[in-house]
């Protein structure tokens, strides 16, 4: 059942639909600057600050923890507070953006504004493939963000991000931007702003500005060997971030485009040998059988040299392109084949979604559970080979353990799962009563837990 707008949702997307416009009114606010010092002329900051710091929030996250009193039961849980993050107000009526990581796992959440007001939110959705969150106030009349355009930022110029950073609240710091459309490891699907502006734990989730005061950018990311700032952090670009908090709040979650490729960078030697003068595109490695590459006809070796005419410069150029365009429209790539250009039409399909309809779902009576395969796209985007998907349980050996459906079970014991299959085949040759570790990934979390088999068999309810 899709979930149906509410009013406020519908403000909230009619002004994410319009932030576009807003950040190109002549209103926006500029910051000033000061007088040349030894030739060179450094923006002030203070009227950006002053201009823009109300939208910003403090965001508190409560986690239940096993409660200290000796008297209570093992099972006793309160909650506390476990996290501090940062976000800023889209629309008047009490929507927010913030990181997913920030409220991951929330039992409670408290928006903190700069007037002190504290009030609770609720998560509207999140996206796990950008970072990105929509929370929820019941509130009115907030000041909110003018949000800019992330296409148009160009290297060197000037950015502000204000947070929370180790808990200090309203906390401003500057830099600029020192390279765009970054891809991170654990990240290719994101075109990350990368920085310079100091970017500690807590300022997750708030706003990187431009002079004009407009939002250009969600903190999301540091690189460090220290856990504190080194000089390398990275943004959400905010068009990004807008085309996801659309669809939140227009469905309750978001959808991205899947190709079905895996893609390497062109050294210089491989692209002389390919017929290139210089290395630039994404050098197709594998092309996963049924996927959208595969009904299109591209192939292993194929170099992809532009989408829909955008030069691929570099292979990280691709995922995020691909992630951001519709499951379902259709695409024109320029190929480079045994030294010849030409253009492959291509129709791309949903990420996460099943690669074939109908997929069945498997019923483990050993266990008192049913689960189903992961598709290619599904174990692409959490890095893993194999794994079955937890679809339901009943009671059993696996409530027991503490399995919850949405769990991803990675091994029995010392065995990897390949798929459904293989684990109804370890199943069946367990003996009664044995113990065995169970490897789970649950959310962005792994651990074991102990999985018994009782001495009879139980018969899975459905």
């Amino acid at each position: 059942m899709k979930p149906r707008l509410s009013a406020h949702a519908l403000l909230a997307l009619a002004l994410l639909c319009n932030a576009g416009a807003q950040a190109e009114t002549p209103m926006a606010p500029r910051a000033e600057t000061v007088a040349p010092v030894l030739g060179v002329v450094l923006p002030d900051f203070a009227a950006l600050v002053r201009n823009q710091g109300p939208v910003v929030v403090n965001i508190h996250v409560f986690r239940a923890v096993p409660a200290d009193k000796p008297q209570a039961s093992a099972t006793a849980t309160v909650p506390r507070e476990s996290g501090v993050g940062s976000g800023f107000v889209v629309a008047p009526n009490g929507i927010i953006l913030t990181n997913r990581h920030v409220v991951l796992d929330a039992d409670k959440i408290s928006v903190r504004f700069a007037d002190k007001r504290e009030l609770p939110a609720r998560v509207l959705g999140v996206d796990p493939l950008t970072d990105v969150a929509v929370l929820k106030v019941e509130a009115d009349h907030l000041a909110t963000a003018t949000l800019g355009n992330s296409a148009q930022l160009e290297v060197g110029q000037w950015v502000l991000a204000i947070g929370a950073p180790l808990g200090l609240e309203r906390t401003a710091t500057q830099g600029i931007i020192s390279a765009l459309g970054r891809s991170l490891p654990s990240d290719s699907y994101v075109p990350f702003i990368q920085t310079d502006v100091p970017i500690n734990p807590g300022n997750s989730g708030g706003p990187l500005f431009d002079l004009r005061g407009r939002v250009v950018g969600i903190n999301s990311q540091i690189v460090t060997h220290t856990g504190g700032y080194m000089g390398l952090s990275f943004a959400i670009p905010i068009n990004t971030a807008v085309a996801v908090a659309k669809q939140i709040l227009a469905q309750g979650h978001a959808t991205h485009g899947w190709l079905g490729v895996s893609a390497q960078e062109l050294s210089q030697e491989l692209a002389h040998a390919y017929g290139l003068e210089l290395p630039h595109g994404a050098l197709l490695t594998e092309i996963r059988p049924g996927g959208p590459a595969d009904k299109a006809g591209l192939r292993s070796g194929d170099i992809v040299l532009a989408l829909d005419g955008v030069t691929i410069v570099d292979s990280a150029d691709l995922p995020p392109m691909i992630g951001a365009s519709a499951p379902g429209s259709e695409h024109l790539l320029t190929v480079l084949r045994e030294g010849q250009v030409g253009q492959i039409k291509v129709l791309f399909g949903e990420l996460g979604a099943a690669d074939k309809p109908g997929s069945p779902r498997q019923e483990v009576a050993r266990l008192g559970m049913l689960v189903s395969d992961l598709n290619d796209a599904t174990k692409q985007v959490l890095g893993i080979h194999g794994g079955v998907l937890v679809e339901e349980v009943a009671s059993g050996p696996a409530a027991s353990a503490g399995i919850q459906a949405g769990d991803i079970l990675l091994k029995l014991g010392r065995q990897p799962l390949e798929n459904s299959a293989h684990l109804l085949e370890l199943t069946a040759a367990l003996g009664d009563g044995l113990t065995l570790p169970v490897l789970v990934k649950r959310q962005d979390n792994l651990s074991f837990v102990p999985l018994t088999l009782p001495a009879t068999q139980p018969v899975a309810g459905k």
